[in-house]
């Protein structure tokens, strides 16, 4: 059942008449628990509460899988004015962004000249860029392009999921940029012919390419709920004497929010992944299919006066 729903969830996740719909009603139904806001401005008084209980953020302008030049420059806009916002607050937060919001599906130009635009703005105020891994189809390219910035850049770092066969390669290949990389177990729908299919072979992969990175010796986001993967990592460093400003853990807004804080008193680095914007529909639907806890909370929500 729990399969079923997830894939259900995944479904719908792409559906883009009901994303039309998510965009025209707002922040109902429950998404305000997972999604900061839909503007900057309500972001940046959620980053500020977050930062005085000592955890540090992640913002990201929600959308992906633009399909013209005109959404796509307007969405490096409003990540360049996250970033302004950052930096004239003076936030303890990085930006993530999704390189399909960019215009990696359009042109190699034009994602380019997005991605180097946001890097620049980025750089001013020594704010640090992650680009998001999306589905397999879109994985090579974007690890390409990863390459060509941090050639170009310090300030920037990517995302590898731990449920495709391929990642442990690529934390080897890319280990010669000495890249900061966030690790994570992976979201979409892949097919059992690129990705693990069962839960505890993921698991296994992600625990191998966590002290892999880390023995690397590079900075080091895992980037999970999942009490084993958090203890099996503090158990990794303890083993090898790796220092805690090697790594940090990183959590969903609206998500275990009280072991979010356990973890910065017991002194570790903690960051807050806090998504806002009017595109978070997808973004939902697939916290929805991560854990069946957040349909219930949703529908009670829904129901509740």
């Amino acid at each position: 059942m729990e399969q079923l729903m997830k894939n259900f969830f995944l479904f719908l996740s792409k559906n883009k008449n009901l994303t039309k719909m998510a965009k025209k009603y707002g922040l109902r139904f429950g998404a305000s628990r997972f999604v900061a806001g839909e503007t900057i401005e309500q972001s940046v008084a959620v980053i500020k509460e977050l930062n005085k209980k000592g955890l540090a953020v992640t913002i990201d302008y929600l959308g992906e899988f633009v399909d013209n030049e005109k959404e796509a420059n307007e969405r490096t806009d409003h990540s360049i004015e996250a970033l302004n916002a950052i930096g004239r607050e003076n936030l303890n937060s990085q930006l993530s962004l999704k390189m399909t919001s960019m215009g990696l599906d359009i042109s190699d130009e034009l994602v380019m000249k997005n991605m180097r635009r946001i890097l620049e703005a980025a750089k001013k105020y020594n704010i640090f860029v992650t680009i998001d891994m999306e589905d397999f189809s879109r994985c090579q390219k974007t690890i390409d392009i990863f390459k060509q910035l941090r050639a170009e850049y310090d300030n920037v770092g990517t995302v590898l999921q731990a449920y495709l066969y391929r990642v442990e390669g690529d934390v080897e290949d890319l280990n010669t940029y000495h890249p900061n990389l966030r690790l994570v177990k992976g979201a979409y729908k892949e097919s059992p012919e690129v990705a693990f299919p069962e839960k505890k072979d993921v698991d296994e992969n992600y625990k191998k390419i966590i002290k892999q990175h880390l023995l690397n010796g590079n900075y080091t986001a895992i980037a999970s709920h999942d009490e084993a993967i958090i203890e099996y990592t503090k158990q990794i460093v303890k083993e090898h004497n790796i220092p805690n400003d090697q790594f940090e853990f990183q959590m969903l807004y609206g998500i275990r929010s009280e072991r979010q804080l356990e973890l910065v008193k017991e002194g570790y680095k903690m960051r807050v992944y806090v998504p806002f914007g009017n595109d978070w529909y997808g973004y939902f639907m697939r916290r929805l299919a991560e854990r069946p806890a957040n349909v219930a909370f949703v529908l009670k929500g829904m129901v509740k006066k």
